[in-house]
């Protein structure tokens, strides 16, 4: 093998098990790519189907139920497998580097920016002097404005987007040959993750780094990448230039992935999306032939038993028997919603007029929410978007009375003003206004059954008791496609999406007038993300809910929304109708925040 032909990084057949209950449990088969020198490789999948492990695998940093029963990984023609832990830690420290998706538990709370990164020149033969002048230069790099005082903070005194920055001067600290990103994007603001992808690409160039680049965002992916593999229980079921996979996909698993995303143009009341049906297959589930035959529409009995080898399509690659029809999957979601068109004839169900919030710290005061002035209709979608600290939890908060807000605010329900805490509000108030939070792990009580838990928001809510309780029960968890057996398992033994679904159940428990939905698919993948907007559809539909949709996903805001909101600073930017804000924004900062989201169709 000649130097110029040697790639960045080889994966090659790699099997990976976990040891559970004295048996090993299969997370990877076979999974082979390579990265070249330069190259930017996206790795897409949903959560379980193995991504992380893949990253984790490259490093050998799996956990000790973790073992590789075959295969090769090879960092410019190196088996990692193969050395020593003195080699691997060399290994480590010059040549592959890591920038995970938590920035702050990346970073240690206790020491001081500066000094760990100083730390990461230190381990290269640095004195500390010259260690502390190459990290602040590094900060500077990742464009940090103020790097001398930056070095002296402690992380959670740097926000989420400074954090990131922090971790990624570390990892290029070295000029590594791979640079591996384990979704660095999630859970940041769309601006804030536009900078930290042009950063990235900025120093790709620069540092003439590959990348391994795994994230959910498959709009991300699409800018990002040059190739693209897809992830599915373990097993690469697709592969090729990512414009080309995107536009034109050729396995039914990254057809069912794009069609759960709302592209530009989909709206509610335009239909709605599609998911996938089904779930993943567990953990060392035995599957004898093709890994997605369950979830597939197109397969039979040869791909039930008879696992597709990877076919070869004109650079690219595909595991599917039936690759050329991958496209004329059916949908599993029936496209015609037919939502009830919002009356704005009709009195508002809510008005919010020069609402304030002012937090004291010390002698300072700050102004979290300044004279927002807003209006619901039933049936009704009002998106709040905006970046973190726009204040749009804090209008949330508000809203339900949880936060006071200043002495001048007004808030009316219907057509009586709303007392400012929950403590003084009436019981119907409190019913009228529900929320459904962004982790439902931590909304919903792990130490309740689901019958449990909806049957006490049914009590104290509706005021319901015994068999009526019960019927309602029945009725509701239903209404939301959670299944009678799923009664009396706890959250803990849901899935992601079933345990969203319960909190919404919980919410509707009331019959409420209006729904705060803070967040609520952000932790979600994209299928059950599909199902959980279909959902919201559904009952806005059938029960002319009203909702204030919070999110950072502008495509998910535009797809749901009758009228969008922009925060900035606790200041109301700009109301309008979804299409009219989207198609020509009247203010700048909503035109930056737009111009700021990647889409799978290549536009921002």
């Amino acid at each position: 093998m000649t130097e110029a032909s040697v790639n960045a990084l080889d994966v090659v057949d790699l099997d990976v098990a976990y040891r559970v209950r004295a048996r090993d449990r299969q997370v990877l088969r076979g999974v082979s790519f390579s990265i070249a020198k330069g190259e930017s490789y996206g790795l897409v999948g949903e959560s379980g189907c193995g991504k992380s492990t893949v990253a984790f695998t490259i490093v050998r940093y799996l956990a000790r139920n973790g073992r590789i029963r075959n295969g090769r990984v090879l960092i410019e023609g190196r088996d990692l497998l193969t050395l020593s832990k003195a080699e691997l830690r060399e290994m480590r420290s010059r040549s592959v580097s890591m920038v995970y998706q938590d920035p702050g538990r990346a970073l240690n709370p206790s020491i001081r920016v500066g000094r760990q990164l100083a730390e990461a020149f230190e381990l290269l033969g640095a004195r500390r002097k010259e260690a502390r002048e190459r990290a602040e230069a590094m900060l500077r790099k990742v464009q940090i404005a103020d790097p001398g005082s930056v070095m002296d903070r402690y992380p959670h005194q740097l926000s989420g987007g400074m954090q990131q920055r922090v971790v990624i001067a570390m990892a290029l600290a070295p000029d590594p040959t791979l640079l591996i990103l384990d979704e660095p994007t999630t859970g940041l603001d769309a601006t804030v993750e536009a900078e930290v992808l042009e950063l990235v690409s900025s120093l790709r160039q620069e540092f003439g780094a590959s990348v391994l680049f795994i994230s959910d965002n498959l709009g991300v992916i699409a800018k990002m990448c040059d190739r693209v593999g897809v992830l599915y229980a373990g097993t690469l079921v697709e592969e090729g230039p990512a414009k080309v996979l995107f536009d034109d996909p050729r396995h039914p698993y990254t057809v069912g992935l794009l069609r759960c995303i709302p592209r530009a143009g989909m709206r509610k009341n335009r239909g709605r999306l599609d998911s996938i049906p089904g779930f993943l297959p567990l953990p060392g589930a035995d599957l004898p032939g093709c890994v997605f035959a369950e979830r597939c529409p197109l397969a039979d009995d040869r791909c039930r038993t008879e696992p597709p080898p990877a076919f070869r399509l004109n650079g690219r690659t595909s595991r599917c028997f039936y690759h050329e029809r991958a496209q004329q999957v059916p949908r599993h979601t029936p496209e015609e919603l037919a939502p009830q068109p919002c009356d704005r004839a009709a009195a508002p169900v809510l008005r919010a007029q020069g609402v304030s919030k002012t937090f004291r710290q010390g002698i300072h005061q700050i102004h979290a929410l300044t004279g927002v002035s807003v209006e619901l209709w039933p049936g009704e979608t009002l998106g709040l978007v905006g970046e973190s600290g726009s204040g749009k939890t804090t209008f949330a908060r508000v809203l339900l009375g949880i936060t006071k807000p200043d002495a001048d605010s007004l808030l009316e329900l219907d057509d009586h003003q709303l007392p400012g805490t929950t403590a003084k509000r009436s019981s119907d108030d409190i019913r009228a206004i529900q929320i459904v939070f962004q982790n439902p792990d931590q909304a919903l009580n792990q130490r309740h059954a689901v019958k449990r838990i909806v049957g006490r928001a049914l009590e104290r809510l509706a005021g319901l008791h015994g068999r009526k309780r019960d019927d309602r029960l029945i009725e509701l968890t239903r209404s939301v496609r959670v299944a009678d057996r799923y009664l009396s398992v706890r959250p803990a033994s849901l899935s992601g999406g079933l345990k969203q679904r319960v909190a919404i159940a919980r919410a509707f428990a009331g019959n409420p007038r209006i729904v705060v939905c803070d967040e609520p698919t952000s932790a979600l993948d994209v299928s059950v993300q599909a199902a959980i907007l279909n959902l919201l559809g559904e009952l806005q539909r059938d029960q002319q809910t009203s909702y204030i949709f919070i999110s950072h996903d502008l495509g998910v805001v535009r797809y749901l929304s009758d009228r969008i909101a922009v925060l900035y600073l606790g200041r109301l930017m700009e109301v309008g109708e979804a299409e009219r804000v989207f198609a020509g924004p009247h203010h700048p900062y909503t035109e930056a925040l737009l111009s700021a989201v990647p889409t799978i169709d290549g536009e921002e």
